[in-house]
Order: structure tokens, then C-alpha cells, then sequence
């Protein structure tokens, strides 16, 4: 274990093995930290903070901050960073609420700088977001997903597995499962086949995913036609499923639109 006499860290906080602590940090009671993580210098992490082994935290990161939410009444609620992720520079993690009782980012993650995960979100393993992403309360991102640099997303909204949002992107409604989201307002620009590939999906997979999404945004269907086509005429397969389910599942408050022409362009559906 590495500390620097220059942070100050509370006498209760619980600090694993291997841990390197930079200067100027500040760790507070009722913080966790795992093995081997290293802490570069100026980061602030207050009580409620859980980390997991192995992560990085670069200057100037603020994890476990109480919620920028007018309802919070100091209740006892957590932030919990997986194992192996990355915390770049200036990047705020605040915690939970009643609601949720935590804010949760999962193992394998990359936070680029200046990226905000408001309260009680809760981010699945491998996502990305980069530079300047601000999620508001509430978003849940599911595993896989990349978000380029300047996204924001509306409070209360799920982003599927596997989906990639374009830079500066307004998320205002749901992202399914492997898309790849774009224009303003977001929509429907195919699905997000290289990343597909680089995961080692089948081509069949593929050509699945593609099939449903066809139905659900090219076609022109109603949301409930498409779904009931797709579960008809579709085979069995765990991909499909998972689209129907969480199309089904965020139906009250709706999915991204389908874009299919711009500027008498169609949609690439590769």
C-alpha cells in the first residue's frame, strides 16, 4: 500500500491491498476500496463510495458526492464502481437517492473526462463514454454500449446492449438493444454491426438483429404491429427476444424514432 502523507483518508475507510493513494486526495469514512486500485492526485471520494480492485481514478475525479437532487435527505445510500475500471480526469459519480438507494458503474468501464453520472443510474460492464457525456437520474445503460464524446441523456431513460449514440447526441427516448443511434433528433441509423463483429457475433446473428429491425423501423409499421410480426414471423433466437423485451418493457415511454431517408439518403442498415 501506497499513501501519500499529503491526503488525508479517514481512519474508518477500508483500504485493500496494493493500493496506491497520489497527493492532495481525500477519502472519507465509509469508503471502500479494492485491491490494486491506484488513485492518482486531487481526487475526491466521499462516504458511501464502493470501489472494486484493480481500477484507475485519474486527478480531479469526485466520486460519492450527495445527489444534485432538491429530494435528497441525506439518506444512507451508496456509488459502486466495479472491478478494472477506468475514471478519467474531472469525472463526478454522485450516489443514490431513496429511490434506487445507489448509484452503480460496472466492471471494465471507461469514463473519459468530464463525464457526469447523476444519481441512482446504473451502468452495466465494458461501457464506454467519452469526453463530456452527462447522464441525468435515473438512465440505465446496459453492457457494451458506447457513448462518443458530448452525449446527453434525459433522466428516467435506458440505453440498450451492444447500441453506439453519435457525438452530441440528445437521448430523449429509449435506445434498444444494438443500434446505432444518430441525428437530431436521435434516430434509427442502422445497427451497430462493427461493433457486433469486433464481439464476435455470428454473421447470422447479425443478419437476425438486422431482420428485426427491418420490421420495427424500417417498414413502417406501428410499434405494436412491428412487435407482433417480429414474434410471428422471426425465429426463435436470444437476440430477438431481447429486443422485444425491452421494446416492450419502455413502450409507455417510447423508443427512438426510425429516420429513414435524410436529405434523400437511406438509412445504412449494415
Amino acid at each position: 500500500m501506497s499513501i501519500s502523507n499529503l491526503s488525508v483518508v479517514h481512519p474508518e475507510a477500508q483500504i485493500g491491498q496494493d493500493v496506491t493513494i497520489g497527493p492532495f486526495c481525500f477519502i472519507d469514512k465509509n469508503v471502500t476500496i479494492g485491491d490494486g486500485t491506484w488513485i492518482g492526485p486531487n481526487v475526491t471520494i466521499f462516504e458511501g463510495a464502493r470501489i472494486g480492485h484493480h481500477c484507475r481514478i485519474f486527478p480531479g475525479a469526485v466520486i460519492s458526492a450527495i445527489p444534485q437532487d432538491l429530494k435528497f435527505r441525506g439518506e444512507n445510500t451508496t456509488a459502486v464502481i466495479g472491478n478494472h475500471t477506468t475514471i478519467r480526469e474531472y469525472v463526478t459519480i454522485n450516489r443514490g437517492t431513496a429511490a434506487a438507494g445507489k448509484t452503480v458503474v460496472g466492471n471494465h468501464c471507461l469514463l473519459m473526462a468530464y463525464v457526469h453520472v447523476a444519481h441512482d443510474c446504473i451502468l452495466g460492464d465494458r461501457i464506454i463514454l467519452a469526453n463530456n457525456v452527462n447522464l441525468a437520474g435515473h438512465v440505465e445503460i446496459q453492457d457494451f454500449a458506447i457513448l462518443e464524446g458530448l452525449v446527453a441523456v434525459q433522466q428516467f431513460l435506458k440505453i440498450g446492449a451492444h447500441s453506439f449514440i453519435a457525438g452530441g447526441s440528445l437521448v430523449r427516448k429509449n435506445v434498444p438493444p444494438y443500434v446505432k443511434a444518430a441525428r437530431e433528433p436521435l434516430s434509427y441509423a442502422g445497427i451497430n454491426s462493427i461493433g457486433l463483429r469486433r464481439r464476435q457475433f455470428t454473421q447470422e446473428q447479425i443478419n437476425m438483429i438486422q431482420d428485426v429491425y427491418r420490421i420495427l423501423y424500417v417498414r413502417g409499421y406501428s410499434l405494436t404491429k412491428a412487435l407482433q410480426i417480429i414474434e410471428q414471423e422471426l425465429p426463435y433466437s436470444p437476440e430477438r427476444d431481447e429486443i422485444v423485451q425491452f421494446v416492450r418493457k419502455v413502450e409507455d415511454m417510447g423508443i427512438m424514432k426510425g429516420f429513414r431517408h435524410l436529405n434523400g439518403s437511406k438509412v445504412n442498415e449494415d
